[in-house]
């Protein structure tokens, strides 16, 4: 097998996550088909690259010799594609706005902002939504976005790819929690963990560090309670039967059938940035990001009685 430079970029991300699910998972490919891709790698190479761990997964002597030498070939390769991309965009008119977001309310009054205005700042905006905050940030660091809106899940850092530039939009954001408008807690204002001590959860494992985050609080109140993994879509149809409860963001909609809460002392919270190559472009659209979260924080009522005062007028 002659070496490629998806296969060098396999091994980076390997090592980068340390696990080769993690790996597969940011790569898009199936944890067996990376396996049988590495072993073939280390045929070609005549060794093993990786010890295979009850951890994960750790580089051997031989695959720090390769890493060492295959991190500048994947960096020059990611470089060349973002600046033929880019003089590509030019030599067709002009690019567009490029943004990428994990799931936010803020996202409809933010593309509203920017179409109206007079001159969009590169143009008219293209979105991209992906679950996986790492991804999008990985997707800027290599031009194929310009910016993205993400959250970082307490306990989980982002891995921000070299050369970006972050902004926090909030520190701190507390997470809700979705249940049964009929469920015996949607009567309190604010629901204490304990009070779903009973309930079945439902979390979707592919958002960056959701799973470990809730785990995380629900150890820590001393529950132990069944966790089912879906996404939000099945998330949500499944609260409102009463099958599960979920956490949520505090800018969600209460409908009928389905009651949002804030949790008793906000166990659990999480971190809005705004990540793109130049302060330039965080400039650019940060603005309008502001506006329309704050926007879809008022619109909230279970969010909007607790914010400070400047931020709820």
């Amino acid at each position: 097998m002659e070496l490629e430079v998806r296969h060098l970029r396999a091994l980076c991300a390997i090592d980068d996550t340390g696990s080769l699910h993690k790996a597969a998972r940011l790569l898009g490919m199936t944890q067996p088909s990376l396996s049988t891709q590495l072993r073939r790698i280390e045929e070609t190479l005549g060794g093993a690259l990786f010890a295979r761990e009850r951890t994960g997964c750790r580089a051997t002597p031989l695959g720090r010799v390769v890493l060492n030498r295959a991190r500048p070939l994947v960096d020059g390769m990611r470089a060349l594609v973002t600046e033929t991309r880019a003089a590509g965009a030019l030599a067709a008119g002009g690019p567009h706005l490029r943004i990428g977001s994990t799931a936010s309310r803020a996202i409809p009054g933010w593309l509203r902002r920017l179409r109206q205005r007079e001159h969009p700042p590169g143009g008219e905006p293209a979105l991209r939504m992906d679950v996986s905050a790492n991804a999008l940030l990985r997707h800027v660091g290599d031009g194929q976005l310009d910016v993205a809106f993400v959250h970082e899940v307490e306990g989980s850092p982002l891995r921000v790819p070299p050369g970006l530039r972050c902004r926090v939009l909030v520190e701190r954001e507390p997470q809700y929690v979705s249940l049964a408008a009929d469920h015996p807690a949607a009567r309190r204002r604010v629901v204490r963990l304990t009070d779903l001590a009973d309930d079945r959860w439902m979390v979707d494992p592919t958002v960056d560090g959701e799973w470990h985050g809730l785990v995380r609080v629900l150890r820590a109140a001393g529950l132990n309670p069944r966790i089912l993994h879906g996404d939000y879509l099945t998330a949500a149809s499944l609260v409102a039967t009463g099958e599960v409860v979920a956490l949520c963001q505090p800018t969600s909609r209460a409908r009928p059938d389905m009651a949002i809460r804030p949790l008793d002392g906000d166990p659990i919270g999480v971190r809005l940035v705004l990540a793109a190559r130049t302060e330039a472009e965080l400039d650019a659209v940060y603005g309008d990001l502001e506006d329309a979260y704050w926007e879809a924080a008022r619109q909230a009522p279970a969010y909007r009685e607790r914010l400070p005062d400047a931020a709820s007028a």
